[in-house]
């Protein structure tokens, strides 16, 4: 039974890690109060919860990435505090939308470059600089979820559904152009950079933010049949894509080879049952990438079904209080910013469960604050400041209009 991995123990000098880790949490969660004091209290420590638990996992696979995880997390929440503190007001960003647009695209084809744009298991997603690596992409989705919130604002009537006169119609049709040029942008990135996921992630976020700004039916089932179109077209053209769906299809007959990652997943689910074997007590290492596309599968391989659907219910509470922050939000552009934050997170956590248990095609890409890496860390963190920041401002223009309407009540 040892060379299953079941004698294995945690690493010996976890305990410290762990104090940094949970310092770090308190330190986040000590921001909050202090730079948005209204906003809501919720998130962080569901968001610390995941964090932690990632990092325990991480620690219990790899002491090394262990230590790096522990450094990033310490950046990620300084850019969370700095994002707190420098965005004083959401809606301000609105007015920086086209140079957010044009460093969102640049970061998202960075990796292009050809001097330090590399390739990482067969995707080229990543920039090397010096002895860092970074990927761009993660920061470009936030960028360019500030950019569709800003634009659509201003479009919102014209592409709200109905019938509408000549001239509307043609600006009508002149709004539409960046859906297509967001269809045509996903379709680059995937053929260029290798990437499913953020080319799937970043359409979806588009379509879903143009659906809550107009409204009705139209735009969504336009944007399915344009994704379904690119689709097809992917299949046809592209290997890579191809190939990705057929091991999705069945694994099994290629599980010495490409199919090998996802049938070890099964099998550590399966070895995990409801409770799961245990921290460090099973074999998730045996998994390739398991700490970064397929850390879901060593959590329920080691925590089990509960441990797993603890993990998915942390992450629907996300999106449940995301879209409540949205719904609640006063002006347009807050709405929609966080409709599409929250659309992020989202879609992002869907695809990588999704891919690890074969209820989609594995896209590699990582689960928020749980994967191993730096940018994913980094980018999700700030993003929750910006959640924040539109919760406390919100709440805050509520709450002095409720004492201005008992002071006139008086």
């Amino acid at each position: 039974m040892a060379g299953l991995g079941e004698t294995a123990s945690l690493p010996v000098n976890l305990l410290p890690f762990l104090v940094v880790i949970f310092g770090l949490m308190g330190t986040a969660y000590f921001a909050m109060r202090r730079l948005a004091p209204n906003a809501e209290p919720t998130l962080v420590p569901i968001v610390a919860l995941l964090n932690g638990l990632g990092y325990v996992v991480i620690a219990r696979l790899n002491k090394d990435l262990a230590a790096n995880q522990a450094t990033w997390t310490a950046v990620g929440v300084a850019a969370f505090v700095v994002t707190l503190l420098f965005v004083r007001r959401a809606a301000d960003l609105e007015r920086y939308r086209y140079l957010l647009a044009m460093g969102g695209i640049a970061l998202l084809l960075a990796p292009l470059m050809p001097v330090i744009g590399t390739t990482k298991n067969g995707a080229r997603l990543w920039l090397e600089l010096g002895p860092f690596s970074f990927q761009p992409g993660e920061l470009a989705k936030i960028a360019l979820a500030i950019f569709f919130a800003s634009y659509l604002v201003e479009r919102r009537e014209l592409l709200a559904p109905g019938s509408l006169p000549g001239d509307a119609l043609a600006a009508r049709a002149r709004a539409i152009g960046p859906l297509l040029g967001a269809w045509a942008l996903s379709i680059v990135v995937m053929v260029a950079e290798k990437d499913l996921g953020s080319s799937t992630l970043f359409f979806a976020l588009f379509v879903a933010m143009l659906w809550v700004a107009a409204g009705g039916y139209l735009w969504p089932m336009l944007g399915l049949s344009m994704f379904a179109m690119g689709s097809v077209i992917a299949w046809s053209a592209f290997g890579h894509v191809k190939e990705r769906v057929q091991i999705w299809v069945d694994p099994w007959t290629r599980a010495s080879s490409d199919g090998f990652q996802l049938v070890q997943a099964a099998f550590a689910f399966a070895a995990g049952g409801v409770v799961g074997t245990g921290l460090a007590r099973g074999s998730p290492q045996k998994i390739p990438a398991v700490a970064t596309d397929l850390i879901f599968a060593a959590i329920g391989e080691e925590l089990g079904l509960i441990g797993a659907a603890a993990v998915i219910a942390a992450f629907a509470l996300i999106v449940v209080i995301g879209l409540r922050i949205a719904q609640q939000a006063d002006r347009p552009f807050e709405q929609l910013l966080a409709a599409g934050l929250t659309t992020i997170i989202g879609v992002q956590s869907f695809l990588i469960l999704g891919g690890v248990t074969r209820l989609l095609p594995l896209t590699g890409i990582t689960l928020p604050f749980v994967s191993y890496g730096g940018s994913s860390i980094i980018a999700n963190w700030i993003l929750i400041a910006l959640l924040l920041r539109i919760s406390s401002g919100d709440r805050l223009d509520r709450s002095v209009r409720l004492r201005a309407s008992s002071a006139r009540a008086r």
